[in-house]
């Protein structure tokens, strides 16, 4: 990566839901959530039993900043939290223990950088960070850091080349979004709302020049979450405003998309997140406003269409969903009031059927983040 403010970093200073075929009714060991919430400034944590929800040992943990985003590294042995204290930005890490444990490892202090989202690689060695400062300069910046396992300080990459700059008469308005690895790590994926969305080759941490998806200086739409395909050869965008739903992209040489016969399909009320299913079958769209999720099956051939039904509806105002580690269970997280957090099992015919909720924190709680061992 890169950053204007790469000088300022030390080291030390959001899946799918889907019907799993068959329900087990138990959960697998280790199966654990991580809640990162905005107005406590604070991390929880829950362990998912049998149709149950139970705060982890210690939870919920004083952040000191803002959080913006959450991770769990593909080896389950590390929790990420990004986030702000006004001044500046910070990544916590934290070691997962028994019973889904956390201790702090690092607070890193990351200078002026500050990460609105956050993956992993999935070779677990990099994380990348979406910087919310690039548009102080018409840059969509991404961020490169090497994990150390042992310790959990990351260490900032310098140029590796993950900066895009906007130039021409009409210069998008950038609000970064969301950042996502495809599973093959060949590629990085950037949503950077009414200014489109960018896609980095990356090969052994170094970025290679992006191919783009820009809207126009006044345009009315914004893309604001990202899912990829296990084969790493589609892309799926939650599109609000005109022409807005799920958007659908193949992804060609050097990472060109081109976009599929019949997108964007319909969703509900302002797409806010997306997730693919690990089979590659099914994808869905959380409704922000509408509070609904949209749902699409994935044909062998690519085709994407609506499934009967097409829409769910869960938590008032649903920002994230996320799936459990034994597949039996969808999570929500949502910013529409108190209990915040909401567990659904799946009917025969793939619906979310209610099975439990709980809060995150003091209300109000404003959940921002959710992510789930893997």
């Amino acid at each position: 990566m890169v950053g204007i403010w790469a000088v300022c970093f030390t080291t030390g200073c959001g899946n799918f839901f889907v019907y799993p075929g068959s329900l087990t009714g138990t959960s697998s060991t280790g199966d654990y959530v991580y809640v990162a919430n905005g107005t406590t400034e604070s991390l929880a944590g829950f362990a998912v039993g049998t149709g149950t929800l139970t705060a982890i040992s210690g939870l919920p943990l004083s952040l000191g900043f803002a959080p913006t985003a959450v991770a769990v590294n593909p080896a389950n042995t590390i929790v990420f939290v990004a986030g702000n204290n006004g001044v500046n930005g910070f990544i916590n890490t934290y070691s997962i223990g028994t019973g889904g444990v956390l201790s702090l490892m690092t607070s890193n202090n990351l200078g002026s950088g500050s990460e609105v989202s956050i993956d992993v690689s999935p070779d677990g060695d990099w994380l990348v960070g979406l910087d919310a400062n690039g548009p102080l300069v018409n840059e969509a910046i991404v961020d490169e850091y090497a994990i150390n396992l042992t310790s959990g300080a990351l260490t900032l990459q310098t140029n590796t080349g993950g900066v895009y700059t906007y130039t021409g008469s009409s210069i998008p308005t950038l609000v970064p979004r969301s950042i996502k690895f495809a599973p093959s790590e060949g590629f990085v994926f950037v949503a950077e709302g009414t200014a489109g969305d960018l896609v980095f080759p990356f090969s052994a941490g170094t970025f290679s020049t992006p191919q783009t998806l820009i809207f126009g200086a006044a345009s009315s739409t914004s893309d604001n979450a990202l899912a990829v395909n296990s084969g790493s050869s589609y892309l799926y965008i939650a599109r609000s405003g005109t022409g807005g739903g799920l958007a659908v992209y193949t992804v060609g040489s050097g990472g060109a998309l081109n976009e599929v016969t019949g997108s964007p399909l319909t969703a509900g009320n302002q797409p806010f997140s997306v997730l693919v299913n690990k089979a590659g079958t099914d994808v869905y769209v959380a409704n922000q406003v509408d509070s609904t999720i949209s749902a699409y099956s994935i044909a062998s051939s690519g085709a994407v269409a609506a499934l009967s039904p097409a829409t769910y509806t869960t938590v008032a105002a649903s920002r994230a969903l996320v799936i459990d580690n034994s597949g039996d269970y969808l999570l929500a997280i949502a910013n529409g009031g108190n209990p915040d957090l909401s567990l659904y099992s799946y009917s025969s015919t793939a619906e979310p059927v209610f099975s439990t909720s709980t809060s995150t924190g003091t209300d109000p709680t404003n959940p921002v983040a959710i992510a789930a061992t893997h």
